[in-house]
């Protein structure tokens, strides 16, 4: 972060954590209810599979369960797209696009002041 305010730029990656976190939570949410309801439905198919696994039997088990069966690919989806964004960051760092974003929604909060919900996590 370019920014010549280092307390601005403190708040900034303590926002930038928030929002990890929070993806990560939401994760953690989807798997311990879309995640669990659908791996409890789908576990005669999974003595089925275990027995006699084929492409066919894995098909046909998840089709004939549509339920559980989209609920399972939307937390492997959200999963999978929290590890890109999480992984992007790691490897290229934040873009300029989104350290302006992430810094306009830092001195929205500054604005705000104790009225805005994250003020305490951004101002410690």
């Amino acid at each position: 972060m370019n920014n010549p305010d280092p307390l601005l730029n403190q708040q900034v990656q303590r926002l930038y954590q928030f929002n990890l976190y929070g993806r990560w939570l939401f994760v953690l949410a989807c798997w311990l209810t879309l995640g669990l309801f659908s791996l409890w439905h789908l576990r005669e198919e999974f003595l089925i599979w275990h027995e006699h696994f084929t492409w066919v039997a894995l098909r046909y088990g998840l089709a004939f369960n549509i339920i559980p069966a989209f609920s399972l690919f939307f937390c492997i989806g959200v999963t999978g797209s929290v590890l890109v964004w999480q992984s992007t960051h790691i490897l290229r760092g934040l873009s300029p696009r989104e350290q302006l974003r992430l810094k306009n929604q830092v001195l929205n909060i500054q604005k705000s002041g104790p009225s805005h919900p994250l003020w305490k996590w951004i101002s410690k």
